[in-house]
């Protein structure tokens, strides 16, 4: 089985095929310090920009794997879809290598939010490309499912040109248990603590957490601080629609009083979030505001002999996400990750989703008062066997952020490779199997 590994970054569908015996003829990755990770782990130097390459070159393959760059359509990023002009095209050069090469199967991969994308159009022309020449299938997975703690589900297609009869992809009944434990180190050398002030943060919204009422749950919407005291309109026209004017009567973040401001003032009284030029306040932010401003009438007594101390804090740590209900209330004993919505706080079965938009959320062992390191980030990616990790600790995060998960590809491959469709070469799955 010969495959071709476009978009390689780390080299995660690599790892998983070589495992199966298949053997890797043509790889292409833009980025020249993941192109010289990948030459130095498995031998081969991936071509650069897809863009650069004269694709009938492309060695003949069995299957084309391909993670391309998920900028365009991921929630975070700016969602100009297949319009984007910098990786909008990338995909037509995938289904064009399809069109010259002819391979048997493919795998493709990308965030989940593909396939909601420009409400499903784009995710349309894709499925309508490729159905032009393969019987396809998709579905989303997540390592979790398969014993990996890490929860990242991602879109995935596969491709069989002779049909898919037979396959299925084989998602367990059953979720295993799993534990973050089993990527840990103990005590490893290169681990980055968090600083004085993150601790002080922490030991803050502590306190907040152990005083809350034992008999009823922590909220499971994300505290924001700032809307404690403040009644500011939320509904109709926003702050900025209205020039910052005619608010004299409200209060802003924490209560401040607006009374007397002026619009500049009142601008800078006001949350971060509550100064956005759209017309109207979206509905979920809307809720999460009056969630928030109800939350603090049933519990103010509580609340205002803490709130002075949180005041000063940036304002991403004025948010506090409590997604352990049921957990012990102690955030030291949980997993954790700071996040421009705030500080988010988990059950330590599995990781945050790595993510490569900064290296600032990489997820952190709080009871170690540590982030996690590039080799343990490399087993939740199941890539811990991977000799050689870029040299800085930035640029694993992000690489390992932007890989696909190998134990997740292993399972696809199998799934597809080894069916009982009367159309696969039976032989060629007695390879497979043997591999």
């Amino acid at each position: 089985m010969k495959f071709i590994d476009l978009f390689a970054g780390l080299g995660g569908f690599h790892q998983a095929l070589s495992k199966r015996g298949a053997d890797c003829v043509f790889a292409s990755e833009l980025n020249s310090h993941l192109s010289n990770l990948y030459f130095k782990n498995f031998g081969i130097k991936p071509h650069g920009d897809i863009r650069n390459v004269d694709l009938k070159s492309i060695p003949d393959h069995d299957i084309l794997c391909a993670g391309f760059p998920c900028q365009p359509f991921s929630k975070a990023g700016d969602q100009k879809g297949l319009e984007c002009p910098q990786w909008g095209n990338l995909f037509d050069y995938v289904v064009e290598i399809l069109k010259l090469k002819k391979p048997r199967y493919f795998i493709i991969e990308n965030v989940p939010n593909l396939i909601k994308h420009d409400d499903g159009k784009t995710w349309e022309t894709i499925c309508a490309k490729l159905r032009e020449d393969y019987d396809i299938d998709f579905t989303k997975l997540s390592p979790h499912m398969f014993g990996i703690p890490q929860k990242r589900e991602r879109a995935f297609i596969v491709g069989d040109r002779k049909g898919l009869d037979g396959f299925d992809w084989r998602k367990p009944e059953e979720l295993p248990e799993i534990s973050v434990h089993s990527i840990l180190d103990d005590d490893p050398a290169d681990a980055h603590s968090l600083n004085n002030n993150h601790i002080k943060y922490l030991e803050t919204w502590q306190e907040f957490v152990a005083s809350f009422p034992s008999d009823e749950d922590l909220p499971t919407f994300p505290i924001w601080a700032m809307e404690f005291g403040a009644d500011y309109p939320i509904d109709g026209p926003t702050p900025y629609k209205l020039g910052y004017k005619g608010l004299g009567e409200f209060k802003g973040a924490f209560g401040v009083p607006l009374k007397g401001l002026s619009p500049e003032d009142v601008e800078g009284a006001l949350p971060g979030y509550a100064r956005t030029e759209l017309d109207a306040f979206p509905d979920w932010k809307i809720d999460f505001i009056q969630k928030n401003r109800d939350f603090y009438v049933r519990h103010k007594e509580l609340i205002d002999g803490w709130l002075h101390k949180i005041k000063d804090f940036p304002p991403s740590f004025q948010k506090l996400e409590w997604n352990c209900k049921g957990s012990e209330r102690d955030i030291w004993k949980h997993l954790l990750q700071f996040r421009a919505s705030g500080i988010r706080v988990k059950k330590m079965d599995t990781a945050p989703s790595l993510i490569a938009m900064t290296t600032s959320q990489v997820p952190i062992v709080a009871w170690h008062k540590r982030y996690m390191t590039p080799r343990e980030c490399s087993r939740l990616q199941s890539m811990g066997e991977l000799e050689f990790l870029p040299d800085s600790k930035n640029g694993a995060y992000k690489a390992f952020g932007n890989a696909v998960n190998v134990d997740v590809v292993l399972h696809i491959y199998d799934s597809l490779i080894n069916r009982t469709a009367p159309d696969c070469n039976k032989a060629e799955r007695a390879v497979n199997m043997v591999a």
